[in-house]
């Protein structure tokens, strides 16, 4: 844990009126400090140790698709979180990925300071550059305590983001077959 953190912490309790040396505060610096760490440890990761060379020779050469990957990340603007699911699709040319990577991927972008925009295309060219996908489609759904607790405070709306490389973006019916296995068309 980063000591400075915590002080920066501590120093934010006396900021907004609380006493630091209260019972119920005496360790919440460093807890929060360990948990900050811990939401913002994609910037510790990188996309070749995350994959581990879990890429494997294949025929396969359609669609592989993987729904409702739980994602929790952090706005950039105000450091609430955004939590929701993401739905990742490519295409295969010669090598598919281990399943687990898709959602590590998601988790090693999520994992940082983010904006659900860039989230959604970081995800997206990322599985594109390791894998050489004839295509792929990433739609996340959140919702945003940004939003939600403070601000407007909407509590049921949900923000929608996709990006579409490839055969996806080319081919309105793969992008439909796509959206379609995600339900999200009728």
């Amino acid at each position: 844990m980063n000591p400075s953190i915590a002080e920066h912490y501590r120093e934010v309790l006396v900021a907004v009126g609380e006493n630091p040396e209260r019972e119920g505060l005496l360790d919440t610096p460093e807890r929060a400090a360990k948990a900050m760490q811990y939401l913002c440890n994609g910037y510790t990761m990188n996309l070749e140790e995350v994959i581990n060379g879990a890429l494997f020779e294949s025929l396969n050469d359609e669609m592989v698709i993987v729904r409702d990957i739980e994602l929790y990340s952090l706005c950039e603007h105000h450091m609430l979180p955004f939590i929701g699911k993401a739905h990742v699709a490519y295409i295969p040319t010669g090598r598919v990925l281990g399943l687990s990577k898709v959602a590590r991927i998601v988790d090693m972008f999520a994992r940082r300071l983010q904006i659900q925009e860039n989230l959604t295309k970081q995800i997206a060219d990322a599985l594109q550059h390791m894998t050489d996908a004839a295509g792929v489609a990433v739609v996340i759904e959140a919702k945003h305590m940004c939003m939600m607790m403070r601000g407007v405070e909407k509590q049921n709306s949900v923000m929608t983001t996709s990006v579409m490389l490839g055969a996806f973006r080319d081919s309105s019916a793969t992008r439909h077959e796509f959206l379609q296995l995600i339900g999200r068309l009728g």
